[in-house]
């Protein structure tokens, strides 16, 4: 269509000069018969000699301008005929692929931690490790699982003492994706929550942890949840559960450092905490504030390190703690282990 506007603007300088060039020399050849112009070279030192020049050259001209004029008429016509502009607006736009890590093709995977990492309260036996692996595979790239070193009821200082053994060492060096998940233990613990069984004890797995039924129904009443000591879940504050913070996260920081020591290629993937005890009455606003806190702090912390992700889960378990807790109603079930998964694959791509 642009070159239709050309040739038409040009058709039209065409034929202004056509006219003008015809009627300079009718008024010329005029005056030469009345006598007015004695000589060739008079009226401006213009030959009426050269005149069959000027007439090429104008010739010239009209016939490029023809050229131009049908060149973009023909353009038009087929653009009228085989269209090729914009695609339509109730066409649906292509996917991006999704970012793929920059120029790694495949994932080497190791997992550590507490008994999150290993999947307690799965009966499936996948955990968030396994769906991980499985939804990384699943989005074209290649991912292989190269060990789970989840230990039951790990805290951190058990994770500093983890990670000067050589075998630990080896594991993580392999890997360019690392998932971490550790600090439960020792927050819930430092408000005396999770009872210490003999050896690795699954982090509330033991009778006095599993709040029941009746003891969440009765929790307005001042009854207690169940756990050591008979602590009742009115007397328990953000302040209680917030004793361990300082020290656990100090650790924490510590463990991210040796990680990276370890391995300064791979990718960290640190695990948020949630609120297992959220549908407690008494338990939801000091419980809330104690995740929060614990989580805010592992930030300050992973800022620090570009080759560190926080994987947040509080807002996935938040207000579906009876569709993604196990019975045991600390640990996720397999629907909540597959949705701590599909969040840590969105991390990593």
């Amino acid at each position: 269509m642009v070159l239709v506007e050309i040739g038409g603007h040009l058709y039209a300088v065409y034929l202004q000069i056509m006219h003008r060039r015809i009627m300079f020399i009718y008024i010329v050849k005029n005056f030469v018969k009345c006598g007015t112009i004695q000589n060739s070279t008079a009226y401006g030192g213009i030959a009426l000699n050269d005149s069959k020049w000027t007439w090429r050259s104008v010739s010239l001209i009209s016939i490029a301008t023809t050229l131009v004029l049908i060149t973009g008429f023909g353009y038009a016509v087929s653009d009228i005929l085989s269209p090729k502009g914009d695609v339509p607006l109730t066409s649906l736009p292509q996917a991006t692929p999704a970012p793929q890590n920059g120029a790694v093709k495949s994932f080497k995977v190791v997992a550590l931690g507490d008994s999150l990492a290993k999947g307690t309260g799965d009966n499936t036996g996948n955990g968030y490790v396994k769906n991980t692996v499985a939804g990384l595979s699943a989005s074209g790239v290649s991912a292989e699982l190269l060990g789970n070193m989840g230990i039951n009821g790990l805290t951190t200082a058990g994770l500093q003492n983890k990670l000067k053994d050589a075998g630990v060492q080896y594991s993580l060096r392999q890997a360019n994706v690392i998932l971490l998940s550790i600090g439960g233990n020792d927050l819930f613990r430092g408000a005396d929550l999770l009872q210490n069984g003999a050896g690795n004890t699954q982090a509330g797995s033991s009778a006095g942890t599993k709040p029941s039924n009746a003891a969440g129904n009765q929790a307005g009443k001042g009854t207690t949840t169940g756990t050591s000591g008979g602590k009742e879940t009115n007397d328990l504050t953000p302040e209680a559960l917030l004793a361990a913070l300082p020290e656990a996260a100090e650790r924490l920081g510590k463990i991210l450092n040796t990680i990276t020591e370890i391995n300064p290629a791979a990718q960290i993937y640190y695990v948020g905490l949630y609120n297992p005890f959220g549908d407690i009455k008494e338990m939801l606003i000091p419980g809330n504030q104690a995740v929060t806190a614990w989580n805010n702090a592992a930030m300050d912390i992973i800022n620090k390190n570009s080759r560190i992700t926080l994987v947040p889960t509080f807002d996935l378990f938040n207000n579906h703690l009876d569709k993604y807790l196990s019975s045991d109603h600390f640990h996720p079930n397999s629907d909540g282990y597959k949705r701590m998964g599909e969040r840590i694959v969105q991390a990593i791509q």
